[in-house]
């Protein structure tokens, strides 16, 4: 019997030197004045052997320059590929398309299913989505495991929980065995609410974790949630709009140096101390309330050898990841509830992360090896990783998309670099550009 509730609740001069000097018995004006009184023929010799000195300034300069630009590109591409794990999943947009528009793509969700999937060897009996959205990532995962019995999704935002609920209703038929519940809460709270639940699944554990930290279009589309650069509302930027903190409250009320913390920490922008003097100075002029007027004061601040328009909107964008991460307690909410996931997984589930920027990643990444117990905070030596899939004489070969673990004492890392997107996806959908999947796994026990 499908069983769905819902709980309610109570984040050219340098060429033009180089040309002089290998001239410079005869110099340039001079050149210019003899071929001016010379004859035709005389002009044509001139000529000529202008063009061959020129061709050969192009060949000791321009040629090695090249060369050094396209070798200095290369290293940097080669050290940029080092760092990630670019999927290569086929990305099919028709399949990721839910919900009653075509705007909510859920990111990289033929990996997520890699990594619940049967080739696993273990069934995926329960399923948590911690941030559960618009139901793309969960819809596809029980549609995809006849097996499940248990499922529950979480969200703060009760539009998007709305969404995620008739999505979820639409798979079952009456005698569905699966318990589906969806909880109006903080995946903070996980723990509590899977030992509240009818179905007790922590007896002995949940087999499959998801937490994706990225907003949805439904809230970055929306002007009244504040989250947009581009669109004018209100300085929201509730995740949760029953929580009492927005984003006007720090620009107009918060000490100073909280507000130059919060730009220089969570933002990581480096004219965080010229921003933090303009906005409490325009506390004299009223305050700021709306997302244009926080536009314009960050336009008017940033220099304009910083890219123009485009040196502001990243600027705009630094500034509103920074309040938003403030306002919804982010960094700390995710490093308690990774740990909190983690103890929620029975022996042999995997929790799986997307993050879409370098603070999510990192705490991901340390908390990830402090719960495995490996005390590394950069990098790991050589005999705590396994290489998988690469050497023909292992006798057990992981999954496919795993290349190499992180061993530890509690669970194993199956991602050592980050998964990112696929280039055919990153193409249809920009939005996913910067998700990086970071996988664990608890070990079994014994």
């Amino acid at each position: 019997m499908l069983k769905l509730s819902l709980f309610s609740s109570s984040p050219s001069q340098s060429f033009r030197l180089r040309y002089l000097i290998s001239t410079c018995a005869t110099p340039a004006p001079s050149i210019f004045r003899c071929c001016s009184i010379s004859t035709a023929t005389d002009g044509n010799k001139v000529k000529k052997a202008k063009q061959k000195k020129t061709k050969n300034v192009k060949a000791s300069t321009a040629v090695p320059k090249s060369s050094e630009s396209s070798s200095s590109s290369l290293k940097l591409a080669l050290v940029k590929e080092k760092r990630r794990t670019r999927s290569t999943k086929e990305f099919d947009e028709k399949a990721v398309q839910f919900g009653d528009t075509a705007a909510h793509i859920p990111v990289m969700l033929a990996e997520v299913l890699d990594v619940f999937s049967a080739s696993s060897g273990r069934p995926l009996r329960s399923f948590v989505d911690c941030t559960v959205g618009a139901g793309g990532h969960s819809s596809a995962i029980i549609q995809a495991h006849p097996e499940l019995k248990f499922y529950m999704g979480m969200d703060v935002d009760p539009i998007a929980l709305d969404k995620a609920q008739d999505r979820i209703s639409d798979l079952f038929c009456e005698d569905s065995d699966l318990k589906a519940y969806t909880v109006l809460k903080n995946f903070k709270y996980m723990k509590s609410l899977l030992a509240d639940s009818d179905e007790k699944p922590l007896d002995p554990g949940v087999d499959g974790i998801l937490m994706d930290l990225g907003m949805s279009s439904m809230q970055v589309d929306d002007p009244e949630r504040g989250f947009s650069v581009l669109c004018d509302g209100p300085l929201d930027m509730r995740m949760d709009p029953q929580a009492s903190l927005k984003a006007e409250d720090i620009l107009n009320s918060w000490p100073e140096i909280e507000v130059g913390r919060v730009l220089r920490v969570y933002g990581e922008e480096s004219n965080w101390y010229s921003l933090q003097n303009k906005i409490v100075k325009a506390r004299s002029q009223g305050g700021l309330h709306t997302t244009s007027e926080l536009v314009d004061l960050i336009r008017k601040s940033t220099p304009g050898f910083k890219g123009g328009r485009q040196g502001w909107i990243k600027t705009a964008t630094r500034v509103f990841q920074a309040l938003r991460i403030a306002v919804n307690d982010e960094l700390k909410v995710l490093e308690h509830a990774l740990y909190s996931a983690f103890e929620c997984l029975a022996p042999g589930g995997r929790l799986a992360v997307i993050s879409f920027h370098s603070l999510e990643d990192r705490v991901v990444k340390q908390t990830f090896l402090d719960i495995i117990n490996n005390p590394k905070t950069e990098g790991w030596d050589e005999e705590e990783v396994i290489r998988v899939n690469e050497d023909n004489n292992r006798e057990e070969k992981e999954e496919e998309w795993i290349k190499q673990i992180v061993k530890g004492s509690k669970g194993r890392i199956l991602t050592k670099r980050p998964i990112t997107p696929s280039e055919e996806e990153e193409r249809l959908n920009r939005r996913c550009r910067s998700a990086k999947l970071r996988v664990i796994q608890k070990n079994n026990a014994f």
